[in-house]
């Protein structure tokens, strides 16, 4: 299991999230920097885009006030989290804590994975993109989510019978920022074991584990740090 410093944030069951200001430029050595890590990571994996993704400014009370940011800042931070001081950037994905009847969902990230590659983590996850952004300057968390269990797990809308906010966990160093949605499912385990078929492959391995299993599962394997402080968020026993 990682064990990683890691700094919990806590949101209201339906947060705001909101985009409050513009992409600063970089300095040109930084900029020089930041693309020295991207060519590299994207040299270990070709299929890397440079997209645009969400960063977090303020997590408060009512939620969270960011901007946008290239996905390549955040590669080059994950990097080289010194690189911190110059960006500043704290790139923000919805993760799940998907519980069923008598399970919960856990899947093994990919070894060639940018960030916490080869750990286990609660899917599906992904990082908050424009296809979240509302014409008022909003992000629409509960769709991307949807989106995500759809892409990776196969799963539609229709098969989430409730979904709330547990917080956010802030990792040190890289200052990614997982916001952790428990999802309660309303389709069983087989449904979602012939569903994971045919997702886009992000878990090679995925696990349905007993809630009273959960503690024993963990033990055994490389955990994301964001998993356990989730899972106990959620309450459910031995995580």
């Amino acid at each position: 299991m990682s064990h990683d410093a890691a700094r919990f944030h806590p949101l209201p069951p339906a947060p705001l999230l909101r985009i409050v200001r513009s992409r600063p430029m970089l300095p040109a050595e930084v900029d020089a920097a930041v693309e020295r890590h991207w060519q590299a990571a994207c040299a270990r994996d070709p299929t890397l885009f440079n997209g645009d993704v969400f960063s977090a400014d303020a997590i408060g009370a009512d939620g969270i006030a960011g901007h946008w940011t290239e996905f390549r800042r955040a590669v080059a931070q994950m990097r080289e989290p010194a690189l911190f001081a110059a960006l500043g950037v704290r790139p923000t994905a919805v993760g799940g804590v998907l519980v069923g009847d008598g399970f919960v969902v856990l899947g093994r990230r990919p070894d060639n994975a940018v960030y916490q590659p080869g750990e286990w983590q609660l899917p599906p996850a992904g990082s908050l993109d424009p296809g979240a952004a509302r014409t008022d300057g909003t992000l629409d968390w509960r769709g991307q989510f949807l989106r995500e269990l759809r892409e990776e797990l196969g799963l539609p809308a229709t098969s989430v019978a409730e979904l709330r906010v547990l917080g956010v966990v802030e990792h040190d160093g890289s200052h990614v920022c997982d916001i952790g949605i428990m999802a309660r499912l309303g389709v069983d385990a087989a449904t979602v074991r012939a569903a994971h078929a045919g997702g886009n492959g992000e878990y090679g391995e995925l696990a349905l584990v007993a809630p009273g299993a959960l503690a024993a599962f963990l033990a055994g394997r490389r955990v994301t740090r964001q998993t356990p402080v989730f899972l106990q968020r959620a309450g459910l026993p031995g995580a």
